[in-house]
Protein backbone atom coordinates (compact mmCIF):
# COMPACT_ATOMS: atom_id res chain seq x y z
CA UNK A 1 0.00 0.00 0.00
CA UNK A 2 2.78 2.44 0.92
CA UNK A 3 4.65 1.47 -2.23
CA UNK A 4 1.69 2.34 -4.44
CA UNK A 5 1.25 5.66 -2.69
CA UNK A 6 4.90 6.60 -3.02
CA UNK A 7 4.97 5.57 -6.67
CA UNK A 8 1.94 7.77 -7.43
CA UNK A 9 3.37 10.62 -5.37
CA UNK A 10 6.67 10.61 -7.24
CA UNK A 11 4.82 10.73 -10.56
CA UNK A 12 2.90 13.82 -9.40
CA UNK A 13 6.05 15.37 -7.95
CA UNK A 14 7.75 15.01 -11.31
CA UNK A 15 4.86 16.88 -12.98
CA UNK A 16 4.98 19.64 -10.37
CA UNK A 17 8.68 20.13 -10.83
CA UNK A 18 8.22 20.67 -14.54
CA UNK A 19 8.86 17.14 -15.74
CA UNK A 20 7.33 15.70 -18.84
CA UNK A 21 3.60 15.21 -18.56
CA UNK A 22 2.15 12.04 -19.91
CA UNK A 23 -0.17 12.70 -22.82
CA UNK A 24 -3.45 10.88 -22.40
CA UNK A 25 -4.66 9.79 -25.84
CA UNK A 26 -8.25 9.69 -24.61
CA UNK A 27 -8.16 13.08 -22.82
CA UNK A 28 -10.46 14.80 -25.33
CA UNK A 29 -12.94 11.93 -25.21
CA UNK A 30 -12.92 11.91 -21.38
CA UNK A 31 -13.42 15.67 -21.26
CA UNK A 32 -16.37 15.40 -23.66
CA UNK A 33 -17.92 12.65 -21.51
CA UNK A 34 -17.41 14.77 -18.39
CA UNK A 35 -19.09 17.78 -20.04
CA UNK A 36 -22.00 15.61 -21.19
CA UNK A 37 -22.40 14.21 -17.65
CA UNK A 38 -22.47 17.76 -16.26
CA UNK A 39 -25.12 18.81 -18.79
CA UNK A 40 -27.20 15.76 -17.97
CA UNK A 41 -26.96 16.44 -14.21
CA UNK A 42 -27.98 20.06 -14.79
CA UNK A 43 -31.03 18.97 -16.82
CA UNK A 44 -32.03 16.47 -14.12
CA UNK A 45 -31.64 19.15 -11.45
CA UNK A 46 -33.80 21.60 -13.42
CA UNK A 47 -36.46 18.92 -13.97
CA UNK A 48 -36.44 18.09 -10.26
CA UNK A 49 -36.93 21.72 -9.25
CA UNK A 50 -39.59 22.29 -11.91
CA UNK A 51 -41.50 19.28 -10.54
CA UNK A 52 -41.15 20.58 -6.96
CA UNK A 53 -42.37 24.05 -8.00
CA UNK A 54 -45.36 22.53 -9.81
CA UNK A 55 -46.30 20.62 -6.64
CA UNK A 56 -45.99 23.82 -4.61
CA UNK A 57 -48.16 25.71 -7.09
CA UNK A 58 -50.87 23.04 -6.80
CA UNK A 59 -50.77 23.47 -3.02
CA UNK A 60 -50.87 27.27 -3.32
CA UNK A 61 -53.86 27.08 -5.67
CA UNK A 62 -55.68 24.84 -3.18
CA UNK A 63 -55.11 27.43 -0.46
CA UNK A 64 -56.26 30.26 -2.76
CA UNK A 65 -59.43 28.35 -3.59
CA UNK A 66 -60.11 27.54 0.07
CA UNK A 67 -59.78 31.14 1.26
CA UNK A 68 -60.98 32.93 -1.88
CA UNK A 69 -57.64 34.63 -2.56
CA UNK A 70 -56.80 35.70 -6.10
CA UNK A 71 -53.40 35.79 -7.76
CA UNK A 72 -51.85 39.19 -8.43
CA UNK A 73 -52.19 38.65 -12.19
CA UNK A 74 -55.88 37.78 -11.83
CA UNK A 75 -56.54 40.91 -9.76
CA UNK A 76 -54.80 43.11 -12.34
CA UNK A 77 -56.71 41.46 -15.21
CA UNK A 78 -60.05 42.01 -13.43
CA UNK A 79 -59.23 45.63 -12.67
CA UNK A 80 -58.26 46.24 -16.30
CA UNK A 81 -61.46 44.52 -17.52
CA UNK A 82 -63.57 46.65 -15.16
CA UNK A 83 -61.88 49.82 -16.39
CA UNK A 84 -62.50 48.85 -20.01
CA UNK A 85 -66.13 47.96 -19.28
CA UNK A 86 -66.72 51.34 -17.59
CA UNK A 87 -65.08 53.29 -20.42
CA UNK A 88 -66.68 51.23 -23.20
CA UNK A 89 -69.61 53.55 -24.03
CA UNK A 90 -67.93 56.72 -22.83
CA UNK A 91 -66.16 59.25 -25.01
CA UNK A 92 -64.41 60.84 -22.07
CA UNK A 93 -61.74 59.56 -19.74
CA UNK A 94 -62.85 57.53 -16.70
CA UNK A 95 -64.06 59.60 -13.76
CA UNK A 96 -61.81 59.83 -10.77
CA UNK A 97 -63.09 59.63 -7.22
CA UNK A 98 -63.84 63.05 -5.75
CA UNK A 99 -62.00 63.64 -2.47
CA UNK A 100 -64.37 64.16 0.46
CA UNK A 101 -65.31 67.77 1.07
CA UNK A 102 -64.71 68.90 -2.52
CA UNK A 103 -67.81 70.03 -4.37
CA UNK A 104 -70.32 68.59 -1.90
CA UNK A 105 -73.05 71.21 -1.71
CA UNK A 106 -74.98 69.46 1.06
CA UNK A 107 -72.14 69.72 3.59
CA UNK A 108 -71.83 73.46 3.00
CA UNK A 109 -75.55 73.92 3.60
CA UNK A 110 -75.41 71.86 6.78
CA UNK A 111 -72.55 73.96 8.08
CA UNK A 112 -74.40 77.20 7.43
CA UNK A 113 -77.51 75.81 9.19
CA UNK A 114 -75.33 74.75 12.15
CA UNK A 115 -73.78 78.22 12.27
CA UNK A 116 -77.26 79.78 12.20
CA UNK A 117 -78.44 77.59 15.07
CA UNK A 118 -75.33 78.40 17.13
CA UNK A 119 -76.03 82.13 16.71
CA UNK A 120 -79.39 81.75 18.46
CA UNK A 121 -78.02 79.72 21.43
CA UNK A 122 -77.19 81.39 24.74
CA UNK A 123 -73.56 82.56 25.18
CA UNK A 124 -72.19 79.63 27.26
CA UNK A 125 -73.54 77.08 24.77
CA UNK A 126 -72.04 79.03 21.85
CA UNK A 127 -68.62 78.78 23.51
CA UNK A 128 -68.99 75.00 23.86
CA UNK A 129 -69.75 74.57 20.14
CA UNK A 130 -66.99 76.89 19.00
CA UNK A 131 -64.30 74.81 20.71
Amino acid sequence: LALVFSLGATKDMGKMLGGDEEKDPDAAKKEEERQEALRQEEEERKAKYAKMEAEREVMRQGIRDKYGIKKKEEKEAEAQAALEANAEGSLTRPKKAIPPGCGDEEEEEEESILDTVIKYLPGPLQDMFKK
